[in-house]
């Protein structure tokens, strides 16, 4: 089902099961404004949106694959700062002064890094004057989540308008989705920590690419949604004849992410697909209960559940899955007051 929060005019698609559980009558806030939005099912009265019949000759499939592969080359690299600092993190040789002089030679990340550091989030508000002083003071660990931070804040920013996301939208969901895996690794695999937020974090970077694409194909998009039946992601695979997931992965290959990330970003929606991989249960779970609580969803972030599977394999009930909903907007609230 369509529905169109009557105060800010967002538009999201909700499986009318779900609301049906709750009665005939359901209200409810909007995820972007907060406004209310009151859905009547027995006489009908939803705001539904429905956008006209549209033919494309646009090519699809890998003919559209190839030509979308040749732009990832225009998306901004990583900066290899990050990618540096990573691997020193991974170093038993490496020490805090070498990772403070990668940081360093960026001077823009190094100010932000310093900004974020200084947060009360961190509970050192005002204390550390150099990135080689947070380093000692916060840890080799912490001090690469904060440079992880710092680039990606800017890198997923942009507003998306082929998947209906404002400026900051796609990195706030980034942002819950990094902190909620990080918790459920936590909980499953200790060892995962860190892997789990860093594929939490860039696990929709195919988005930035595909977005263009989608805005020039919006009333295919909408018409095939038109129903509410139907989700962003089976929309991409009929329209386009691949999903966003896809394309991370083409775009982690660029930025060297590690291989052992790569699978689970691409795989975040169907972690079944991957023979038993830990990682990829963790990363799908998190963007799912992300798009759950509202944060930074697009037109059908309500339209996602957690596989029964990765419910399964990470021993989760309902009961938690409210508990991290919770946690996971407060972690994204704090986080944004440091940014």
């Amino acid at each position: 089902m369509r529905i169109e929060c009557p105060h800010c005019h967002k538009a999201y698609n909700i499986p009318e099961d779900r609301i049906k559980k709750y009665g005939e009558h359901v209200a409810f806030p909007c995820p972007a404004c907060k406004g209310r939005i009151e859905v009547d099912l027995a006489v009908g009265k939803k705001n539904e949106t429905v956008a006209p019949q549209s033919q494309t000759s646009e090519p699809v499939g890998e003919v559209l694959k190839k030509r979308i592969l040749k732009t990832v080359s225009d998306l901004p690299p990583m900066p290899q700062v990050a990618q540096r600092a990573r691997e020193l993190t991974l170093s038993d040789k490496s020490t805090f002064s070498d990772l403070a002089r990668i940081i360093e030679t960026d001077q823009a990340i190094a100010a932000r890094v310093l900004k974020i550091a200084n947060s009360s989030y961190y509970g050192v508000m005002g204390s550390v004057s150099s990135i080689q002083h947070a380093s000692v003071v916060l840890g080799m660990k912490t001090l690469n989540e904060l440079l992880t931070l710092a680039c990606a804040s800017t890198l997923l920013g942009s507003e998306l308008k082929g998947y209906g996301m404002n400026a900051g939208d796609l990195w706030r969901h980034s942002l819950a989705t990094a902190g909620c895996a990080r918790s459920l690794a936590a909980k499953k695999n200790p060892g995962l920590v860190d892997d789990a937020f860093s594929a939490g974090l860039i696990h929709d970077c195919g988005k930035l690419i595909l977005d263009r694409y989608i805005f020039e194909r919006k009333q295919a998009f909408e018409e095939f949604m038109k129903d509410g039946q139907r989700s962003f992601l089976e929309a991409e695979k009929k329209l386009l004849g691949f999903d966003h997931a896809e394309i991370a992965a083409e775009v982690c290959e660029k930025w060297q992410i590690p291989k052992k990330l790569i699978g689970p970003i691409q795989y975040h929606h169907t972690p079944s697909m991957l023979r038993v991989n830990e990682l990829a249960h963790i990363v799908h779970a998190a963007d799912a209960i992300a798009l759950m609580s509202g944060i930074g969803a697009g037109f059908d972030g309500m339209m996602y559940q957690i596989d029964p599977k990765a419910m399964e394999f990470l021993r989760l009930d309902s009961s938690q899955i409210s508990v991290l909903m919770a946690e996971t907007a407060d972690y994204v609230e704090k986080t944004l007051s440091t940014l």
